[in-house]
């Protein structure tokens, strides 16, 4: 029996070893995996991001310079966040060598390309940014920003057609407001004003709410001169966005242009808040006070524009005229010169300088700046007329008849270029008195004025015989220079805008200069007196009521 026993006892023992050996084992499957050991290049790439989206670029700058000197500076994703940082830290030159760099690493990733071709582009290597954009295009020909970025270099290369059908081409992968601006801009720049209007008002309709859209369309239908149409795209951007400066300059230009002081001077208050060191706004302040005849406050904003902006001939114009007016001659020599200088190409510069010269009593220089206002201007009749007034002032019957004649061939022009053009009824009795006193009448292309526009009485001018002079010299000289300083009933060609107010600033697909005043200088009051009065249109008095 105790052999028994003893042999048992042993089988039992392994009988319990058997049972326990399956337990353990499936304890073992129920413990989860270790996680897999990544790769040492890549093991700080997701710290890298955190800190680099947070901002906080000193900790990530050194986070970077650890993983390059464990990985010998292969790790991609590090050389790329570094070159982002040095790029917005305005190191362009460095940040391109390290993105050149991960182009090396990993040559067929489009991010590393288009950020070689973007750091480019911000040197100012355009041709060599555009190289890399179209390597980066043939990896992924559906990215809208490498098209986007390739319209953008051909447009500051001036190769419109390219930049146009790049532009166009973005369009069609994915529309974006950005796009809509800069495929208007090259239609602008091209001369192509109705592809551009056009463009933009599909970029409203995708996007209605974006007020440099709006504001933009709104300034060329105020270029074209549809006030109407105009008028409601501003008012939509500054629905959007009252404090919109641009919109509102506009808009209180067009109210200043229909003499509408005040309210434009209300806009005005609401721009200064946004932009008090605008000098276009400046600008248009002054020309209000101008226009509501407060001579002194009108030099001191446009000196305040002057200040801000000196090189702009806009003001340097303006404040020539308030000059004129205020008859300080040599003064709208001095601001009148300096315009010239910076816009040599406009006529009516020269013709206000020889205003300006004639009552300074300088008859050669005064003739000399005539001469070339007729060369250069080609459109408006005001310049030929004020040059033939001062010809037959100073007894020159032939030459003064050329410039009557030159006058009439602008005139017949203008009207049979727009149907609905008029001409301002000074204007129209001078010519008329000019035409009466060369014995020139029966020729006459001037249509009678309406009763609004009658001739003013004492009108001793157009009764004088062919040899009289229109007044003395020092009365046509005061007279040319009220003239030419200021009239509210002026009547400029489509598109012209009136009065010498600047509707916007400098952007320069859209500004339209300010327009000189189209009153001539040469058109005086009638000859009552040797010291004639400033002249003061009927609508101008309404306007004051």
């Amino acid at each position: 029996m105790a052999t028994a026993s003893s042999v048992d006892h042993p089988k039992m023992a392994d009988e319990e070893n058997a049972t326990a050996l399956p337990v353990a084992s499936e304890a073992k499957k129920r413990r989860a995996p270790k996680a897999p050991e990544l790769p040492i290049v890549e093991r700080r790439n997701w710290l890298i991001h955190q800190h680099y989206i947070r901002k906080d670029y000193d900790t990530c700058k050194a986070i970077i310079k650890e993983q390059l000197q464990e990985t010998n500076g292969m790790c991609e994703y590090a050389i790329y966040v570094q070159a982002l940082i040095m790029r917005l830290e305005g190191k362009i030159q460095p940040s391109l060598e390290l993105f050149q760099s991960c182009a090396i690493l990993n040559p067929s990733s489009t991010d590393n390309l288009k950020q070689v071709a973007r750091s480019l582009f911000l040197l100012g290597k355009h041709k060599a940014a555009i190289e890399f954009y179209h390597e980066a295009a043939r990896l992924n020909e559906k990215d809208w920003e490498i098209n986007h970025n390739l319209g953008l270099c051909y447009f500051f290369i001036k190769d419109f057609k390219n930049a146009e059908e790049h532009l166009n081409i973005a369009l069609q992968i994915n529309k974006h407001d950005k796009t809509f601006m800069m495929l208007g801009k090259v239609h602008l720049l091209a001369g192509q004003t109705d592809k551009a209007i056009e463009v933009y008002k599909r970029g409203v309709e995708f996007s209605s709410e974006n007020t440099e859209l709006l504001t933009t369309l709104g300034l060329l239908f105020l270029q074209l001169g549809k006030y109407q149409k105009a008028f409601e795209y501003l008012g939509n951007a500054l629905t959007f966005d009252p404090c919109n400066y641009k919109a509102i300059l506009a808009a209180g230009s067009m109210m200043q242009t229909h003499g509408d002081f005040d309210v434009a001077m209300n806009k005005y208050r609401v721009a200064a808040c946004a932009v008090p060191e605008s000098p276009p706004l400046w600008n248009n302040i002054g020309m209000c006070f101008f226009g509501k005849k407060k001579y002194v406050a009108a030099i001191s904003c446009l000196k305040r524009a002057h200040y801000m902006s000196p090189f702009d001939w806009k003001v340097l114009y303006n404040l020539g005229l308030v000059h004129l007016t205020m008859q300080q001659y040599a003064s709208a020599f001095h601001f009148l010169s300096a315009a010239i200088n910076l816009n040599p190409r406009m006529g009516e510069l020269y013709m206000l300088l020889a205003v300006a010269l004639t009552n300074l009593e300088d008859v050669d220089n005064a003739t000399r700046a005539y001469e070339q206002a007729v060369t250069i201007d080609n459109s408006n009749p005001l310049v030929n007329l004020n040059f033939a007034i001062f010809l037959y002032n100073h007894g020159d019957k032939k030459a003064t008849l050329d410039q009557y004649q030159e006058m009439e061939k602008k005139v017949n022009l203008l009207r049979d270029s727009s149907s609905n053009f008029e001409f301002d009824p000074e204007l129209m009795d001078m010519a008329q008195k000019m035409g009466a006193a060369l014995q020139v009448t029966e020729g006459l292309v001037w249509t009678k004025p309406d009763k609004d526009s009658k001739s003013k009485p004492n009108s001793a001018a157009a009764t004088k015989a062919s040899g009289a002079a229109l007044g003395t010299n020092q009365a046509l000289g005061q007279a040319m220079s009220s003239a030419a300083s200021y009239n509210k009933n002026i009547q400029l060609p489509t598109g012209v805008s009136k009065g010498p107010s600047m509707p916007l600033e400098p952007e320069p697909d859209v500004e339209k200069s300010p327009s000189p005043p189209a009153d001539p200088p040469g058109s005086p009051q009638p000859a009552e007196s040797e010291s004639p009065k400033l002249r003061t249109s009927k609508r101008k008095s309404k306007v004051e009521e």
